[in-house]
């Protein structure tokens, strides 16, 4: 087991958990009259023998107390019966959401071995929770379950070196203009004896412009291909665009800069130009503020 497994599990969790849904709704009746233990447990039982490995299944009444022993591979462990499983993930979480639900990857306490818990409420005609049946499976099984498939991989993969293509490309671009800002002071001479704002300015974007580029290419490059930072706040295509946004801020707000002191210098009627680009940049902020914002509210939901 590697660290990457486990984020591979985080990817295929939807289709896990998708695939417990399925074999509990299609084996453990649900909200209907005379729900009995002897019956949830004959359902829960052959859906073990359906899967290919299981550690164990058992069942929880509404309060969270296991009322039946622990069904593993090997046998069953009565002692387990009577135990308090109201603090565990797969307990609360099931009554909490009222669905089935699936756990993070935790030790088992029959093998020792990295597991997850499949869980799914039940309740009777009334609406009222009566038991919580509760399914262990093995970490790798987990990770089998929810494996993408080749269409998956395929695609994936094309997208990925589509993303690589793309920011190499942007790369060459940041060095172009990189080369061209450095140049420029050779060209325009620009020394501490020989000052011209203009041509400084007109380096300093150049040069602005390459880092901002040659930063969104680096976004890409980490988030796209190589998979890191995707737990911020702000992250993925998000931080993406975040990143480009940034990118247009900075080189309007240079620009603008530049025109300010040309415009003082040269002719202190054209001002007001200069000063629509300073409130266009000033708008771009704050949409950037406000997307951030919702981004962020919905990433915490």
């Amino acid at each position: 087991m590697v660290p990457s497994d486990f984020k591979d599990f985080s990817e295929g969790r939807i289709k896990t958990r998708a695939y417990f849904c399925y074999l509990f709704s299609k084996n453990i009746p649900n909200r209907l009259p005379s729900i009995s233990e002897e019956m949830i447990m004959s359902r829960l039982l052959k859906i073990k023998g359906d899967i290919e490995n299981c550690d164990g299944v058992y069942l929880l009444d509404h309060k969270g107390v296991q009322v039946t022993p622990t069904f593993t591979k090997h046998g069953q462990i009565d002692e387990d019966a009577g135990k308090i499983r109201a603090d565990r993930a797969y307990y609360y979480r099931a009554v909490r959401e009222e669905r089935c639900t699936i756990t993070d990857p935790y030790p088992s306490l029959i093998t020792g071995d990295f597991c997850v818990t499949a869980s799914q409420p039940i309740f009777c005609e009334n609406g009222n929770l009566k038991y919580v049946a509760c399914l262990d499976i093995p970490f790798t099984e987990a990770l089998r379950i929810g494996h993408l498939n080749t269409f998956d991989t395929f695609f994936a993969n094309m997208f990925k070196y589509t993303y690589g293509l793309f920011a190499f490309a942007l790369i060459a671009v940041a060095l172009l203009l990189f080369l061209n800002g450095v140049q420029s002071f050779f060209m325009y001479e620009i020394a501490v004896g020989h000052f011209d704002a203009k041509n400084v300015f007109e380096a300093t974007i150049l040069l602005t412009l390459s880092l901002a580029i040659f930063d969104l290419s680096k976004t890409i490059i980490e988030e796209e291909i190589m998979g890191r930072n995707r737990d911020h706040n702000v992250s993925g295509p998000h931080k993406t665009m975040v990143r480009f946004l940034g990118s247009i801020i900075i080189a309007l707000s240079i620009e603008a800069l530049m025109l300010v002191f040309k415009f003082a210098i040269t002719d202190p009627e054209k001002l007001m130009y200069a000063m629509y680009i300073v409130g266009g940049v000033a708008m771009l902020l704050i949409g950037l503020a406000v997307y951030i914002k919702f981004t962020k509210l919905k990433i915490e939901e």
